[in-house]
This record gives structure tokens, C-alpha cells and sequence, in this order.
């Protein structure tokens, strides 16, 4: 199994819910008031033969117009039309902004040959939903051109992929597990978005149940320091990609 990292970047968001790049080489974090900083990549995972892709980041073009999503994995060896699978965690517009390409007033999908792959209430939620955090617009474009797969409740897409219901950080949230028989990789998106949130425990105010995320936060970390995964970040600002260690009191990140 292959797992590539693929950054987005590093972004300020305020009141306004609008995702502002942030370079902190050249940009002050004093000059964000209000500010909340955050980090996105999603990932690609080779597995036997697909090719899917973990949450599809915020859909930001370069300058040409080119997809940034569409670099990084052509970095890693690929094309996007080798896509097979996109697996979408939750459907935020931070984690669901790059399902679709939209430059200068055209839109088109950013994974043709993809099925996308969503649960039912989280994909029937983004429709309804008054939340800024969800863009309508995209999800009624992929409804019109796109191959969707809406999963209910856990259960498995393949022999090597599996899926969880966890809500938490929404309420049709959902996490996956890679297994090819020699490796395990774990996608824990918005429940476990960083490895330092495994060092100390707390409820956070952007989770929709702030006490289940914890305590899942801390199943999920045991399991995978027993069971040998490899665990990604997507919001993380240290470590994408680790293993985790436990010694009887608290967790390492390896």
C-alpha cells in the first residue's frame, strides 16, 4: 500500500468562514485578528487497484487556473483521471471544496472517472443545511455529472476498505481503515484531524458532540497503537503521517 501526502497549504479563517492563504514566512498572524489557522492535505492511498483519494481539500487553482489538488498527485506519480475512488469523510467545504474544479466561471468535475463516495444523511444534510460550512452548489453539480456511492451507517467498500459512522464532529461523520494484509492505514478525518489531539484530552467547541469526539479520539488512538496503524492528519501543522505508541499513560507519536 502507498500513502501520499498532498498539501494544500496553510489557511486563516474568520467570522467570515472565508479560507484566506497564509504563508508564515511571509504573513503575520497578528495582522488576523480573530483568526482561527489551520492546515489542509488530503491524502491518496494506493491499494491493490484503486486509487482513492481522502477528502478532496478546498479546490484552490494556481494562477493558470490549474487545479493545486491536480499537482500534488501528479507529484506523486499519477494522473487524476487514475482516481478511482473518492472517499469523502464529511462534506464541510474545507474537506469538499476540490471534488469540483471551478475556474474563471466554469465547473467541472475534478475526478471524472471517480465514484464519490458519501454517507446518505451527510450527503442529504449539505442540501439542507443553513450552515456556511456546507456549499450546496458543489454537491448539486456532482449530483448532476458525477458516479456517487451513498453508504449508510459502517460496512465495507472493498475487501481492503472499510468504513465507520462516527458523527461527533457532525452527525453523519465517517472515518476509514485500509487493510491489505500487510498494512493498516487509518483516515480519521475531523475526529482525529491532528496527532497532538491525542496528546490531551478536551471537548472542542466546533465539534457538533465535542464529549464523543474525545472519548473517540482516545478509542481510536489505543486501537491503533494495538493493532500497528499508520494514522493521517489532515489538519495537522507537525506530522501528517504516523504511527502511534501508548505506554500505559499516555500516547507517542512515532
Amino acid at each position: 500500500m502507498q500513502v501520499f501526502t498532498l498539501k494544500e497549504g496553510s489557511y486563516s479563517v474568520d467570522a467570515t468562514k472565508k479560507f484566506i492563504p497564509f504563508d508564515p514566512l511571509k504573513d503575520n498572524f497578528k495582522d488576523r485578528p480573530a483568526s482561527l489557522f489551520i492546515h489542509v492535505q488530503p491524502f491518496l492511498v494506493k491499494c491493490g487497484n484503486e486509487l482513492m483519494l481522502l477528502d478532496t481539500g478546498l479546490g484552490y487553482s494556481d494562477e493558470q487556473g490549474n487545479l493545486q489538488l491536480h499537482h500534488h498527485i501528479r507529484e506523486a506519480g499519477f494522473e487524476p483521471e487514475d482516481v478511482s475512488m473518492v472517499l469523502m469523510s464529511h462534506l464541510h467545504f474545507d474537506h469538499s471544496g476540490g471534488m469540483v474544479h471551478s475556474y474563471n466561471g466554469k465547473v467541472e468535475l475534478s475526478f471524472p472517472h471517480a465514484t464519490y463516495v458519501m454517507q446518505r444523511g451527510e450527503w442529504e444534510t449539505a442540501f439542507s443545511s443553513k450552515s456556511s460550512s456546507y456549499h450546496p452548489e458543489i454537491f448539486e453539480f456532482i449530483q448532476r455529472n458525477a458516479q456517487i456511492e451513498l453508504v449508510e451507517g459502517s460496512g465495507k467498500l472493498t475487501d481492503e476498505v472499510s468504513y465507520e459512522l462516527t458523527g461527533a464532529h457532525c452527525p453523519y461523520h465517517q472515518v476509514f481503515l485500509f487493510d491489505d494484509g500487510e498494512d493498516k492505514v487509518f483516515f480519521g478525518g475531523d475526529v482525529l484531524p491532528e496527532p497532538e489531539e491525542l496528546l490531551r484530552k478536551f471537548i472542542a467547541k466546533y465539534d457538533y458532540d465535542g464529549r464523543k469526539a474525545m472519548e473517540l479520539r482516545d478509542e481510536f488512538g489505543h486501537k491503533a497503537a494495538q493493532e500497528n496503524w499508520k494514522c493521517l492528519f489532515y489538519h495537522s501543522k507537525s506530522k501528517t503521517q504516523a504511527y502511534i505508541g501508548f505506554d500505559g499513560e499516555k500516547f507517542q507519536i512515532i
